[in-house]
């Protein structure tokens, strides 16, 4: 029980391999420009790739079963509105963006607000990826603890090691090191998550665990619903439209990528790709919840002693990686899930990285620092950002909620008020820098009253649906009004 030396060695050589793809593109690198968007010339589908795996992290990949075994499949109704998505990322923001080849997306934030508004949106970036990054390297190792079986004394180990892997490839190989091995760890992944469904398919002789009806198991999702109630189709969907808009117009690790494509159209292509990819991911992810549902329904000898369905749904995954599939398999499927967290820890520490050396460090100089002496600087802050992850991880014991609510009410607090900014700054005419940086604040408190407000029973109150359009239209109506009183005030 629990895996076999060979699926370590397996593991082991996965992260000795992508350390040597980081050190062979950090050998080749000559200029910081290459360093954090590849020389702007990289291919679309390396891109479109690369955006998926750095947003679809280990949170999704293991949250999505788990959400599905617990809950129900109505939360992949959110892939609805990936065609809405794509129109208006691809053809409202990308050629606005795409107009200036910037390094750190906030540059854009200072042409049209001011230096406030730029070191502002600069600073919510990186306590959001921070946040981030602390809150899949948690997941991960929770996961690594079921699938090895150990104490939770062994939890800062296993954060450390993840964390060392990534900080390791990505501070050292740039950006190219990060597109490259994202392509690896996307193809480990969607492997890994189908050599699953195969061995529930075998094991229980056939395709009968789809299921046909609506299991006892999951909750009532209705179509509408007010917003205490926890996932609603039309929630899903409205959620899944606004955090793709809010993500790819205001993240530095998505306009990054657009910007190493090097043109609007190569941008758009990219985008697509990303969201074929999602697409195709979720529904195999969702067909590992619901063949893990009939699996461990069928029968319960199938679970640990102790462990129920109801209780220890986000577990069920990574139990069975490494306690019902054949030895080796396991060692592959745990490198894809390795892999979703190495994909997106590397993307946000170089995006972290570009992010400080551009606004903090480069900007207040008359002249930038020497290529020589950037590169330095720039191993260092990445390997700093990965020891503060590392430190940050234990806290995400402490938020309520199964893996998808815990990364919803974590990372979902910062996605709208920063997107707040750009939207004010680059669609709303007659904004100001007070009128953004004050509706990007209220969007921010909203966001937090609406994650944590507390229920009679302890639980929150109202749905994770709920914390982007609530704070993106709270913060927009504030920072249109506080404008128009600002200007007002000035004529005056």
């Amino acid at each position: 029980m629990g895996l076999h030396w060979i699926d370590a060695i397996i593991v082991v050589a996965y992260a000795v391999g992508v350390i040597l793809v980081g050190a062979y593109a950090g050998y080749r690198q000559r200029t910081s420009d290459e360093y954090f968007v590849g020389n702007r010339a990289m291919s679309p589908l390396l891109i479109g790739v690369s955006i998926f795996a750095t947003l679809f992290s280990t949170i999704s990949y293991l949250s999505t079963p788990g959400e599905i075994i617990l809950h129900g499949p109505v939360v992949l109704t959110g892939a609805l509105a990936i065609p809405l998505t794509y129109c208006i990322v691809g053809y409202v923001m990308a050629p606005v963006y795409m107009r200036r080849q910037v390094t750190s997306a906030y540059e854009l934030l200072e042409t049209q607000l001011g230096l406030a508004a730029r070191l502002f949106g600069a600073t919510l970036f990186v306590v959001m990826r921070l946040v981030w990054m602390a809150t899949l390297i948690y997941f991960a190792s929770e996961a690594m603890m079921t699938m090895l079986g150990l104490e939770p004394k062994w939890l800062p180990a296993v954060t450390a090691a993840t964390g060392a892997v990534a900080v390791g490839y990505s501070s050292v190989g740039g950006m190219r090191a990060v597109v490259v091995t994202d392509l690896i760890q996307f193809l480990l992944l969607f492997g890994g998550a189908l050599l699953v469904v195969a061995t529930v398919t075998y094991r229980l002789g056939g395709l009968s665990w789809f299921p046909l009806s609506w299991n006892s198991a999951w909750d009532t999702q209705p179509w509408i619903g007010p917003p205490t109630v926890r996932v609603t189709v039309f929630g899903s969907v409205m959620f899944g439209t606004l955090w793709w808009v809010c993500t790819a117009g205001s993240d530095q690790t998505a306009i990054q990528r657009f910007m190493a494509t090097g043109s609007v159209r190569a941008a758009r292509r990219s985008f697509l790709i990303n969201s074929i990819a999602g697409v195709a991911v979720s529904l195999v992810l969702a067909l590992v919840g619901l063949s893990l549902l009939a699996f461990y329904q069928a029968d319960s000898a199938n679970l640990e002693p102790g462990m129920m369905i109801s209780t220890d749904a986000d577990r069920l995954f990574p139990y069975f990686i490494s306690h019902h599939l054949p030895v080796g398999a396991s060692g592959l499927v745990v490198s894809g899930m390795f892999a979703a967290a190495m994909s997106s820890l590397d993307s946000g520490i170089n995006s972290i990285t570009a992010v400080v050396m551009t606004d903090f460090v480069n900007r207040p100089r008359s002249k930038p620092l020497a290529e020589t002496t950037q590169a330095k600087l720039s191993r260092f802050v990445a390997l700093s950002i990965g020891v503060a992850v590392v430190a940050a991880s234990s806290l995400m014991q402490y938020v309520p909620g199964n893996f998808l609510e815990i990364s919803q009410r974590t990372v979902g607090l910062f996605v709208t008020p920063l997107f707040t900014l750009f939207l004010l700054a680059l669609f709303v005419r007659g904004a100001t820098e007070v009128g953004a940086i004050v509706g990007s604040l209220v969007g921010l408190v909203t966001a937090s009253l609406v994650a944590f407000w507390p229920d009679t029973d302890g639980s929150t109150l109202i749905s994770f649906q709920y914390i982007i359009p609530a704070s993106l239209a709270a913060g927009v109506a504030a920072g249109w009004s506080v404008s128009a009183l600002w200007k007002q005030r000035k004529q005056e």
